[in-house]
């Protein structure tokens, strides 16, 4: 096996007829394709040409037993004298690549500068022009001609017969000699396809006379001695770089994960957990506390949104993200220090709830002044004087606004903001952030809404934290409305000691927008829910003694995906001694000079925009704490954009971005049940506004978490690689691509979609 070909200047001119003048023998010939492209036959109908011309040909394929898509290679060889070279081609006078992600080192060994190259690529020439610019190149789309004329299969298309007939071109052969030997080898029905290739090929000639020995093809001269069997105490690491063989290479990749997508705050959910079962409940706050600046009471009042689409309900439950998030901010003192801005900005922010803190948080956390500017006479807003202490607790939310002070943040409550305030506001600081919250409450404007003993829930809630849990109700109470605030002033009612608490919501519990927890919660606690009740008018004399309902039959769904209530003539009356409306707020602003406009939710004098942000329910209306604190968080960094210059970037979904239910392998984890929230249990509920809720008992609930679309270094991919071509490092794994012949086992075992093939382009083949 030492024989070596003889060099360029041993060749023989052609005197064949029907052969061009430039051919010279001995003639070598090279395919390399994939299985199933038919490539070996394509080396045999090259012979077979040759061999209707009157000449000697041998051909024959290197493959072995692997799979579809592996690479194989042919090699022809054509003389007008006896062939006795028995070796593989080594030196290719002309080169057939079926495949252009083969194009890499081993498929152009050997190929010297003169060589004729051809390639199947639905690429423009151009793009190789540089590559071979010193051979006669040829590129042609065999398989969407073969795909065209229904050569193969619709997923495995037979290309040989197509790609011959651009060969014949590039070669310089006549039309008519590919004709007689299509039709000599019964290749009739193919002929089309090959005359479309010979016509179609386009072919580009060396950049001059180019001639040069060439580079590698070597034969290996000196093997190691065969050991004993005895003696074989090391591997030997295997020559044959199968990387080359793939198509695809995989990769770790971070996709979205479902929680992280449906969090109002954009809390990496994922990332907390994570930290907290690898590292502990500080490095969890670390990352917890980036985005959000309230985590103990979200941990608390959060809708918890993420929980409804985390991909874990489809085997045995969600996991309890609020509640971990509860647990971290309960075992944690940790504190972000807050960065070296580059230019310090001064920034006032109106309003001290839950989105004027979050802005606040995030522009000191950058290391800007901020001003926080508050009417009451402590922060909090809706968290203060609209949740009741059973469940935020007061001195739960004074932690979290120390953690938010702590950062130098200065606060002026008791000081409102009008018209004029605003303006001298805008003059005096770089930027001011508007995050007011809603404004008045919604009434129903039914007869006899004046009586006394009708209030306005949020009223009722404010007063109640400020008297100190004095119980002041008694008789019968009645709740109208079915969000969170309605709840809340009917569990507060039962606890300031009425005899009884109704919820009228004029729809079905299924539509109600309160927490599903939260209204499990009062009816355990004794709360009744009349649905598909509206109240039509009040009955009394100075005093409400009862209430008209309307019954509701629900109609087609509103643009909110609710159906619309139907108010039908059917009445009943219902006596009660106290009436609380949770309908609602409007969101009126009233605090903008009279020619300043809202735009974008960014005020505007004229077409001039000025440093004047809105955020929060006063520019979205969305109506939970938790958009509020997400949307305080992007209008801080838009408003910091725009100081510094700079645009602010908003990341879009890409589609697929986001791990479905179907990408995560279920079988990889055992069945665990949700570990729920402990509740204190009292004989009465009345007259105690202690916490109710009392959270989890352990971070266990942080093992049940897939980790969806984030590595989590479980080492799936190194034990299922077959072979075993994925090792540790210090980071994470690395994929040795040499050997990687792009299978894809690993990919598809990851248990929580991190991992993906990507297609090896051009610049990674060669």
């Amino acid at each position: 096996m030492g024989h070596k070909k003889s060099t360029v200047s041993s060749k023989r001119t052609s005197s064949k007829a029907g052969l061009p003048s430039d051919i010279s023998f001995p003639l070598e010939i090279r395919l390399h394709g994939r299985g199933g492209q038919g490539g070996v036959t394509c080396a045999k109908l090259i012979a077979a040409i040759y061999a209707q011309l009157g000449l000697n040909v041998q051909t024959f394929g290197d493959y072995g037993a692997e799979r579809s898509g592996a690479p194989v290679r042919a090699f022809t060889r054509v003389d007008p004298e006896p062939i006795k070279n028995r070796n593989k081609v080594y030196r290719p006078d002309h080169l057939l690549v079926l495949d252009a992600a083969l194009l890499g080192p081993q498929v152009l060994d050997g190929v010297a500068a003169g060589a004729v190259i051809l390639l199947n690529s639905a690429e423009r020439a151009e793009k190789y022009v540089e590559r071979f610019v010193d051979f006669r190149f040829g590129i042609i789309d065999a398989t969407g001609i073969a795909r065209k004329h229904g050569i193969g299969t619709s997923s495995v298309v037979i290309i040989n017969t197509t790609l011959v007939g651009a060969y014949a071109k590039l070669l310089g052969l006549p039309l008519e000699v590919l004709e007689e030997a299509y039709r000599k080898m019964g290749l009739v029905d193919d002929l089309p396809a090959a005359k479309e290739a010979y016509l179609e090929v386009c072919v580009r000639q060396p950049a001059g006379a180019v001639t040069g020995e060439a580079v590698g093809g070597e034969l290996e001269n000196s093997l190691p001695p065969v050991k004993p069997q005895t003696e074989h105490a090391e591997d030997i690491p295997s020559r044959l770089k199968t990387g080359n063989w793939s198509t695809q290479l995989p990769g770790y990749e971070d996709y979205l994960a479902p929680c992280n997508h449906a969090c109002p705050a954009g809390n990496d959910v994922v990332g907390f957990i994570q930290a907290l079962k690898t590292s502990g409940p500080d490095a969890a706050a670390e990352v917890l506390l980036r985005t959000q600046a309230l985590p103990s009471v979200c941990g608390r009042v959060c809708p918890a949104p993420c929980m409804h689409e985390c991909n874990r309900i489809q085997m045995d439950g969600a996991v309890n993200i609020r509640s971990l998030e509860r647990w971290i901010s309960d075992h944690s003192e940790f504190l972000l220090q807050a960065e070296m801005a580059d230019k310090v900005f001064s920034l006032a922010v109106v309003g001290g709830g839950p989105a004027g803190l979050s802005t606040a948080y995030q522009l000191a956390l950058r290391g800007h002044q901020v001003t926080l500017f508050e009417k009451e006479a402590k922060l909090g807003g809706v968290l203060r004087y609209g949740i009741p202490v059973y469940r935020l607790p007061d001195e739960v939310l004074e932690r979290d606004l120390k953690r938010i002070l702590s950062l130098g943040i200065r606060s002026e409550c008791e000081h409102p903001v009008d018209q004029a305030e605003m303006q001298r506001l805008h003059t005096e600081f770089d930027a001011v952030i508007v995050s007011k919250g809603f404004s008045d409450a919604y009434t129903l404007s039914a007869a006899g809404e004046t009586l006394d003993g009708i209030e306005q829930g949020l009223d009722f809630l404010a007063r109640n934290r400020e008297a100190e849990l004095k119980a002041e109700l008694s008789g019968d109470v009645v709740v109208i409305g079915g969000g969170n605030t309605a709840i809340d002033c009917a569990r507060s009612a039962l606890r300031s000691g009425a005899s009884s608490v109704k919820l009228v919501y004029r729809r079905s519990r299924d539509e109600m927008p309160a927490i599903d927890e939260e209204i499990e919660d009062a009816i355990r606690e004794g709360v009744q829910l009349l649905a598909l009740r509206q109240p039509v008018a009040f009955r009394g004399v100075g005093q409400v003694a009862g209430i008209v309902l309307a019954e509701v039959e629900l109609g087609e769904p509103d643009a909110d995906g609710r159906r619309r209530p139907l108010v039908t003539e059917r009445t009943t009356e219902l006596t009660c001694s106290k009436v609380l409306l949770a309908l609602g707020q409007e969101n009126e602003l009233g605090l903008l000079p009279d020619a300043w406009q809202l735009r974008d939710a960014r005020a505007w004098a004229a077409e001039e925009p000025l440093n004047i942000w809105f955020a929060g329910d006063c520019s979205t209306a969305d109506g939970t704490v938790t958009h509020a604190i997400g949307n305080g968080r992007l209008t801080a960094l838009a408003a910091l954009a725009s100081l510094s210059g700079a645009e602010s970037t908003t990341t879009q979904l890409q589609q697929g971005s986001l791990v479905a239910p179907a990408q995560v392998r279920f079988s990889h984890f055992p069945i665990l049940a949700p570990h729920q929230d402990r509740h204190k249990t009292l004989e009465s509920y009345r007259n105690s506004f202690e916490e109710v809720n009392l959270g989890l008992s352990s971070q266990e609930e942080a093992e049940r978490c897939f980790s969806c679309g984030r590595c989590t270094q479980c080492d799936t991919c190194l034990v299922y690689c077959p072979d075993g071509v994925i090792s540790r490092t210090d980071s994470g794994y690395r994929i040795d691509e040499e050997y990687c012949k792009g299978c894809g086992i690993c990919a598809a075992e990851c248990p929580r979609r991190a991992m993906d093939l990507k297609d090896k382009g051009l610049s990674d083949a060669s």
